[in-house]
């Protein structure tokens, strides 16, 4: 009996000092996507009550910790929470890979950048609008995207007349002539279409936005001098999708879309529509719209086929037809005469064809070509004068693309021509111009750290002459969260008519652009940027990015009258100088999100005296975004600061303050919301008048501030099918 009992003590003590051993261990976490170690990471042992945090290389060490088996925790911002299992002793580090969630940028591949790369690790600075804050800005304003680049940094949304509401991009100070407007890669917008095309493009069939300030020429040619903006359709998944959005504003705006998407194996489409209703909306009483009576019809369907898994094609068809008329309400009410005369009457129509054929030809290398054509038709019409005419544009392109472990190579060619014709004008003002251009970019792996990109573009204009557009860009990252990108590069546009002087005035006697005595504009630009991203107090995420940026303009394209009747294009003789800094701050707190942004604009025309601040161009800009998402409720307060402006006459415009609130409720079959757009209701004739006498003949100043003041709307949004909501 006492040799039992004296084996049981054994036994029990055996198992004590077993239990009683410990060792020392480290864990170390990584992205699963992009094997980088994740700084910041949470690793909590549950039952022993005991945790750490990640260093810079993704590792947590822990000293005594008992042997067996253990569950632990480990969460990560933005990451899946992982719970597993680890048994001791062990002489192997523990690793263990964390799967991204949601829209990571990690994960995000940027098209304007010609790369298959993510974007964070593209060299060239590149800002993006995912589908999400798509989303938001589509329940704020349904009818076009204008509210997606109101609200981004550094980003003016110009309007230049009160009658037509037309409105331009100005990135970082410079004339919306000088952005690139893309679909899908596709030059579709600008020229005669001017700031109409802005008010012609809804968002709801758009998957994400790229935006690149400053000098662009290199990527996709001339008139990318203040950068690009290049917005992503969706695209069909096997699983059925249709969103349908109604949207009603109190000023009388009533706004349809509908989208659907469904592919199998072999083929797929996506089918968009949108109309559009306002009436004439003149809040201040004055007699004179401030949101034009329109009526606004958009199409676009695509047909995808994919004959293999390595090779996709797809043709799609873009239709809008657009009819605005401002001015005296009472004409357009009721059609009366007397003092009742003024209206400015826009009727535009557009077609455009996109294809796109893309193959892969190995495991390394593919080719790309695509293909547009669009023809726009605009017709102006305000008392004794008249401005119509026809565009049509061509795009064709074709690339190689060839990435290897540590480089990407991308060789390309395409032509781009553009033919304007006024029709019946004594001025002569058609215009046609032929652009071929060769180009070529390289991205390079020079270290785990370092990535260059490096592009060169020869593009020949007809009749302006060969534009030789080198593009130099450096990226450094570290795995402690911090990256930082420099770049520069030359730009060029070729002269024509549609500015925003000439768009004031209504083109009325605008002389031709004289191709004998004007030359292209050129444009040099430099970014530097600082990014960084951590955890704060475990639980709370922090990123800043700050900009500072120059760009100038040689030979900008001055507007300036000859006499007491005509216009005429003359080159500045001077540079235009814009320099500044862009700051964005964001912080994330399990389901709330907080933005932070401030732009210093400093804009100079160096062609006059004293270096004047350009017109219309706010110095500096501020802004604040709270958002709460849940799966149920969706909350988003604004607050924008917009600063003092000068005007052409150099009289200081007054700062003001705007904001705006955003409530939305989710269903299992789809959304209601409610929009309280600009509830302080700041406009512009609280400040100065925005039409002066007299009645019949009225003179409209320049716009410094929203002219439509408060919008609240209400909407839904179906979901039959595809998308449903949790």
């Amino acid at each position: 009996m006492n040799k039992i009992i004296v084996s049981i003590l054994l036994i029990m003590q055996s198992c004590i000092s077993l239990y009683a051993q410990t060792s020392d261990i480290t864990i170390k976490v990584i992205s699963e996507d992009q094997k980088e170690p994740l700084v910041g990471a949470t690793i909590y042992f549950k039952v022993l009550d005991k945790g750490s945090i990640t260093n810079f290389d993704g590792i947590a060490t822990f000293t005594d910790i008992y042997h067996g088996e253990h569950e632990v925790i480990i969460s990560y911002l933005g990451f899946e929470v992982l719970k597993t299992l680890i048994k001791l002793p062990t002489d192997q580090q523990f690793i263990f890979n964390l799967k991204p969630i949601g829209n990571e940028l990690d994960k995000v591949v940027i098209q304007s950048s010609r790369s298959t790369r993510s974007i964070k690790k593209i060299p060239t600075r590149i800002e993006y609008i995912g589908a999400e804050e798509l989303g938001e800005k589509a329940m704020m304003n349904p009818t076009n995207i204008s509210m997606v680049l109101r609200e981004s940094t550094g980003i003016q949304m110009q309007q230049t007349s009160l009658s037509s509401a037309n409105t331009t991009i100005r990135i970082q100070g410079l004339d919306g002539r000088y952005t690139q407007l893309l679909r899908d890669g596709f030059p579709l917008y600008g020229g005669f279409s001017s700031g109409l095309s802005i008010l012609q493009i809804p968002p709801l069939d758009l998957q994400q936005f790229e935006i690149v300030k400053g000098s662009s020429s290199t990527l996709y040619g001339g008139g990318a001098i203040a950068g690009l903006v290049n917005m992503v359709s969706k695209t069909p998944d096997l699983e059925p999708n249709l969103d349908i959005m109604l949207t009603q504003t109190q000023a009388l705006g009533s706004t349809a879309n509908i989208f659907y998407s469904k592919r199998n194996k072999k083929v797929g489409v996506t089918l968009y529509g949108s109309g559009h209703y306002q009436k004439v909306y003149d809040p201040e009483d004055d007699g004179f719209s401030n949101l034009p009576k329109t009526k606004s019809i958009s199409f676009n369907p695509k047909f995808f086929y994919y004959p293999s898994e390595k090779t996709t094609f797809w043709i799609g068809v873009n239709g809008t037809y657009d009819d605005r008329t401002g001015g005296d309400v009472t004409k357009i009410e009721n059609g009366e005469g007397g003092i009742h005369q003024y209206t400015e009457k826009n009727i535009s129509k557009r077609l455009s064809t996109q294809t796109v054929f893309e193959t892969e030809l190995d495991s390394i290398s593919s080719i790309h070509a695509k293909n547009s054509f669009a023809f726009f038709d605009r017709d102006l019409n305000i008392p004794d004068l008249n401005f119509a005419g026809e565009q049509i544009n061509t795009f064709t392109e074709v690339n190689y693309q060839r990435q290897n472990l540590k480089s990407e190579w991308i060789f390309g060619t395409n032509l781009y021509t553009v033919n304007f014709n006024e029709g019946n004008n004594t001025l002569n003002r058609d215009q046609k111009d032929v652009t071929i251009g060769f180009f070529t970019k390289n991205i390079l792996d020079l270290s785990d750290n370092w990535i260059l990109e490096t592009g060169l573009r020869a593009d020949y204009a007809m009749d302006w002459g060969f534009f030789p557009l080198p593009r130099i860009s450096l990226l450094y990252k570290n795995n402690g969260g911090f990256s930082s990108r420099i770049g520069g590069g030359l730009g060029y546009k070729i002269p024509d008519i549609f500015t925003e002087e000439a768009e004031f005035i209504n083109f009325d006697n605008v002389l031709s652009i004289n191709k004998d005595e004007l030359e292209a504009e050129k444009s040099y630009g430099v970014n530097l940027d600082f990014n960084y991203q951590t955890s704060l107090f475990d639980q709370v995420g922090f990123s800043i990015n700050q900009l500072f940026y120059l760009s100038t303009i040689k030979d900008g394209l001055l507007l300036n009258s000859i006499n007491n009747d005509f216009f005429a294009f003359e080159n500045a003789s001077d540079i235009i100088l814009s320099k500044g800094a862009e700051t964005n701050i964001k912080f994330t707190y399990k389901d709330f999100r907080w933005f932070l942004n401030y732009a210093m604009i400093d804009a100079q025309l160096n062609y006059l005296a004293g270096n004047p601040q350009k017109p219309l161009t706010p110095r500096h800009n501020a802004g604040s975004v709270i958002m709460y998402e849940s799966p149920t409720w969706r909350f988003g307060f604004e607050t924008y600061y917009t600063g003092k402006q000068f005007l052409s006459n150099r009289n200081k415009t007054t700062d003001y303050i705007t904001m705006g609130f955003l409530a939305m409720y989710n269903f299992k079959w789809g959304s209601v919301f409610t929009n309280f757009e600009n509830f302080t209701d700041r406009r512009q004739s609280r400040f100065s008048p925005l039409v002066l006498p007299p009645h019949e003949n009225p003179t409209f100043p320049e716009i410094y501030a929203p002219t439509d003041g408060f919008i609240f709307s209400i909407g839904v949004i179906l979901k039959p099918f595809g998308n449903e909501i949790d």
